[in-house]
């Protein structure tokens, strides 16, 4: 008789100890994470140098203060080039046509407007039933044996099997403009999606312009610093002729060829900011860094004199097609509608609900011996078909302040959209009026430049040629050759600095559109 206590004793035992253990699992984990504060990590890796989720180990470690992760050989694959013509000379127009194709900046916002153009989908699903079907089946069966000491015994079988089918239908007929509210919402996000896709294709028009004109102006000045460590070769070769003449001196042969090594110094660092200018504009273009693309040079246009737009015309045009602008008011318009779907909340549904249902079940019992009258074998079957259609209406009349919470915040997101749509008119309007003073002074800038260009060349080629014949000095040349290597550079950055503020220009009003279109914009 105490033989179901003891059973009773070692099932508590195992359920105890599985408890324990089951608690201590939580635990255990904390051996995944260092050791230590201020230790090295060594982690376990696979064959492959794939870190693992699994207690850190020492072994193929460097020591304990080397904090170099093991390489894993499944990243170690250098990206992939660019598909590009290496004996073409790429132009601006087709650099950007590059960049719009591989910059992955496009991909992600063309994804993100998907994902909004499919949560219009998701919304409007809401006005279509929805229908679901259901299927269950089980088995049963027992067996039980009685014995006492007036009757030898008796045995009892049973079997029990079957299964239901359902198919239920729900509609949700009138919601008193809930889901209108919603799909207009969602119908906004995804105008918001699509004009923040189209701003990030202006933003990598406006970026790759002016890594080009950036790389463009460091290429001119390796040019000039080019001609500059020329010009001081001619000046050392002048120098050393005026001394073998007698006229020269052994310090102004020594001056010249410290000046043949300044413009070599200078010619080299020219070299690596234009190295890291191409680089900037690979990486505007979105390729891999190890493309080597040709660039071809910028033709030389002449610039707008002036500038014969109205502040106040550019501004008003502008903020009418600006994608932060246009983006802000689409959301705008996307919380009112959240808003209004908000306020829904607080009136009665409709809703139709249709099931139909199939059930049928087998059952057999064995008895041995018969019990009383009855045969020793029972079976039975049931079948059972059922159908109902329910038309309702639900009120909604206490959550706790819930919906009026939710109301609230809604309403409050509506008044910050518009006081976000104010200030980005604002900035829009400060973006475009300081757009036109950059271009207004880089042009300014640039008819400087050009005069001054004109002038150092005339006073060096006019001092080059008097210390020749023995009249000027070697200080009168080496000053006029800095002065026009100035100049040149200035050129080349006013040049450069007009096309980028143009650009900049361009991106302020919104108006950054196809590569030929900003190419055209230096007439």
């Amino acid at each position: 008789m105490r033989r179901p206590d003891v059973y009773a004793k070692t099932a508590s035992f195992i359920v105890l100890a599985a408890a324990l253990g089951l608690a201590g699992c939580a635990t255990s984990s904390l051996d995944l994470a260092p050791a230590q504060p201020g230790g090295a990590w060594h982690p376990s890796t696979d064959g492959e140098g794939e870190i693992l989720a699994a207690p850190p180990t020492l072994a193929g470690g460097k020591g304990s203060g080397d904090y170099t992760l093991p390489a894993n050989r499944k990243l170690a694959q250098l990206p992939a080039a660019a598909d590009l013509d290496p004996a073409h000379d790429y132009d601006l127009p087709e650099l950007i046509d590059l960049a719009q194709s591989s910059n992955p900046r496009t991909l992600v916002a063309w994804n993100a407007a998907r994902n909004a153009a499919l949560a219009v989908g998701i919304g409007k699903s809401a006005y279509l039933p929805y229908v679901a079907a259901t299927a269950m089946g089980g088995y049963f069966t027992g067996h039980g044996d009685t014995s006492t000491r007036l009757y030898s015994g008796s045995s009892l079988d049973s079997t029990i099997h079957g299964g239901v089918a359902a198919l239920s239908l729900q509609w949700l007929l009138f919601d008193f403009g809930g889901r209108d509210a919603r799909v207009q919402a969602a119908e906004q996000v995804s105008i918001a999606a699509n004009i923040a896709w189209t701003g990030v294709h202006q933003q990598i028009i406006h970026e790759v312009s002016i890594a080009y004109y950036r790389y463009d102006a460091a290429r001119g000045r390796t040019r000039n610093y080019r001609q500059a460590l020329d010009n001081a070769g001619i000046l050392l070769d002048a120098a050393r002729a005026r001394y073998k003449r007698g006229v020269g001196t052994v310090i102004e042969t020594a001056m010249a060829e410290q000046n043949v090594a300044q413009a070599r110094l200078a010619l080299v660092s020219s070299e690596g900011v234009e190295s890291d200018a191409y680089l900037g504009l690979v990486t505007a273009l979105g390729v891999s860094p190890l493309s080597k693309p040709r660039i071809a040079a910028l033709p030389r246009r002449p610039l707008p004199a002036s500038l014969d737009h109205s502040v106040d015309a550019l501004v008003s045009e502008s903020l009418a097609r600006r994608p932060d602008v246009l983006g802000a008011y689409a959301a705008m318009k996307a919380e009112q509608a959240k808003a209004k779907a908000a306020e829904t909340t607080f009136l009665p549904k409709v809703f139709l609900s249709a099931s139909t249902a199939y059930n049928s079940s087998h059952s057999a019992i064995n008895a041995i011996p018969a019990v009383g009258q009855q045969s020793a074998t029972v079976n039975l079957d049931n079948r059972r078909y059922g159908s109902s259609v329910l038309l309702g209406v639900t009120v909604p009349l206490y959550d706790g302040g819930l919906r009026s919470a939710v109301l609230a915040q809604a309403r409050n997101d509506a008044a910050s959209a518009e006081q976000r749509l104010a200030r980005a008119r604002d900035e829009a309007a400060r973006q475009i009026v300081a757009g036109q003073n950059a271009l207004r002074t880089s042009l300014a800038s640039h008819d400087a430049a050009t005069v001054l260009m004109k002038t150092s060349r005339t006073a060096y080629d006019a001092a080059l040629a008097a210390y020749r014949s023995g009249v000027g000095s070697l200080i009168e040349v080496t000053q006029a050759q800095i002065q026009i290597l100035v100049a040149e550079n200035a050129y080349v950055d006013s040049y450069s600095g007009a096309l980028s503020a143009i650009a900049g220009l361009a991106l302020a009003t919104g108006e950054a559109g196809p590569a030929q279109k900003l190419s055209d914009l230096s007439p």
